[in-house]
């Protein structure tokens, strides 16, 4: 079997797009700027959080799901203030900064129904649970009826506790906001109309699914589904038009209302409300949204941070309107379906935007992590995801190997038993990506060249540095199904004098080297598929041990 780490061979080389549908648009009420939830105990910290990591770690829970299996473990029905404060720590404990917490805003009845019957999604429900009832359909957690915490979770209060938990933690909260869409009954429906995007008669003879039957007293007969420009419309969602400006400003204080109890909100779908995007797609004109109500969220409530869940090659543009973090979905599309070398590519992108990518091999969207990727090519997608810049995004579960994707519609899930191999795994990962160094270090992808002619298998390599102070780690990764080998540039030539001990942390193996060998000609590797290594790179003195 290779070792990472071999002695170099004698004859190695020693160079160190969116479819378009038009509706109409009824006109707007001026009086629409205060029609937001009805303000909830503010969750005001008793501790000061600590100061954020440049590159923080977010655990997303299914609220709905968690509660569920805590209430059959309880024996009577859980809410917010069952959650365990040694949960709290555990998931402290495992170097997380934020928890998101899932679908805790009140679902509409009526989008639940729509859930309940609709004979696609129930099929892929009972294909998720086999013994499925209507119980376990909760609808929608984006199908929100209004901002404010479930009574079946205990409510605002029951939230403003459980944020005062957390952050006695160094926890903050990050909750949902949904932009491009509502329930079925939000109280918009009723008090303003017009905030939806309306359709006539023969819109809706044409396009069934992608028109409601609203049939309103004092407003228009049909309405638009919520919907991307790429798929039918949500039949359990109604369409916001972003085109009327009292919408935009009852949005806005909806935000800022959500802000007073959370740290940061996932913005989902955020980049349908972009100007452009929404005017291919509903071909109503509207005023940019987001840098006005990001920047007014941050004035009142300095700290509070912004993800955006975002496609379509638009991360840059949102980062420049405000966000804090967008979705990397470009990454992992490239470790699913792409070569090393298309990776590699991404990862070359300019550090201001690498910074502010949310990296995730999961989340309640796409398949689970150990679906997506095979047991063995798992570990490497993980350290490449996790061990590069920006925020890392794990999924409650994603650590004992679970398979079954979850539909936020559900609030229930299958038992699974956990995955010996990867749990042990990540027990090794975790603290790596909870270090110091790799939370507020600096971060440099090197260069990793053929061991020699005709040898092309360095290209496989993703390798990585990082550095704080006299902290350093190399990360190493073949990510590919065969050996590789090759010469990865060494960062630290200061170090030329020294003996350099690598110890890996993903394994138990400890290498020395000459640093003048490693500033001159690079570190030699040769690494089997799929495998990744850490290094940990402590300086020994000019004279320490050789091997």
């Amino acid at each position: 079997m290779n070792t990472p780490l071999s002695s170099a061979p004698a004859s190695a080389a020693t160079t160190s797009g969116a479819a378009t549908t038009s509706a109409a648009a009824t006109a707007s009420k001026p009086a629409a700027a205060k029609t937001v939830s009805a303000p909830a105990p503010a969750a005001t910290r008793n501790t000061p959080l600590p100061p954020a990591a440049r590159y923080p770690a977010l655990y997303q829970i299914n609220t709905r799901v968690y509660l569920t299996d805590l209430s059959r473990r309880l024996g009577r029905p859980a809410t917010l203030d069952d959650i365990p404060d040694a949960e709290l720590d555990r998931i402290r404990g495992m170097g997380f900064d934020w928890i998101w917490w899932l679908s805790v805003w009140s679902t509409s009845p009526r989008s639940r129904q729509v859930s309940r019957t609709n004979p696609d999604w129930r099929k892929d429900f009972e294909a998720t649970l086999s013994d499925l009832s209507d119980e376990d359909i909760g609808g929608s957690g984006f199908a929100i009826r209004e901002y404010a915490a479930s009574p079946a979770l205990g409510g605002d209060a029951a939230l403003a506790r459980l944020r005062s938990r957390m952050a006695a933690r160094g926890l903050r909260l990050m909750l949902d906001f949904v932009p491009n869409h509502t329930g079925l009954d939000h109280r918009f429906l009723d008090e303003h109309p017009e905030f939806y995007v309306a359709g006539t008669a023969e819109q809706a003879a044409r396009e069934p699914h992608n028109y409601f039957r609203a049939a309103l007293p004092d407003g228009p007969e049909y309405l638009a589904f919520g919907r991307d420009p790429f798929f039918p419309g949500w039949p359990d969602a109604l369409q916001l038009n972003y085109g009327d400006p009292g919408l935009r400003e009852a949005m806005r204080e909806e935000l800022l209302s959500i802000a007073q109890r959370c740290d940061g909100v996932r913005c989902d779908m955020a980049m349908l409300v972009l100007p452009d995007v929404f005017q291919k797609t509903w071909g109503i004109a509207m005023e940019p949204f987001w840098p006005g109500t990001i920047e007014a969220a941050k004035a009142s409530h300095p700290g509070f941070r912004f993800l955006a869940e975002v496609y379509w090659d638009l991360e840059w543009e949102l980062q420049q309107q405000g966000f804090d973090w967008t979705y990397d979905k470009r990454l992992y599309d490239r470790l699913r379906h792409e070569p090393a070398a298309s990776v590699r590519g991404h990862l070359r992108g300019a550090l201001a935007f690498q910074d502010r990518l949310a990296r995730f091999i999961e989340n309640h969207d796409e398949a689970r992590g150990a679906t997506a990727f095979a047991d063995n090519v798992h570990p490497a997608a993980a350290a490449i995801t996790y061990l590069s810049p920006g925020m890392r995004f794990f999924q409650e579960g994603q650590f004992e190997g679970r398979k079954v994707r979850v539909s936020p519609h559900l609030v229930r899930g299958p038992e699974e038993p956990v995955n010996g191999g990867l749990a042990a795994y990540y027990e090794r990962l975790r603290p790596i990506v909870a270090s110091d160094v790799v939370r507020n270090g600096d971060w440099m992808l090197l260069e990793c060249y053929p061991a020699w002619e005709g040898n092309g298998s360095a290209a496989s390599f993703i390798t990585m540095s990082w550095t704080k102070g006299n902290a350093r780690l190399l990360v190493a990764v073949n990510n590919s199904a065969g050996p590789a080998q090759g010469y990865v540039r060494w960062p630290w030539g200061e170090l030329a004098a020294h003996t350099i001990r690598l110890s890996d942390r993903l394994g138990s193996d400890v290498y020395w080297r000459a640093g003048a060998d490693l500033r001159d000609h690079g570190l030699y590797l040769d690494v089997p598929p799929w495998t990744a290594h850490v290094f940990e790179v402590a300086v020994e003195g000019p004279d320490g041990p050789t091997a």
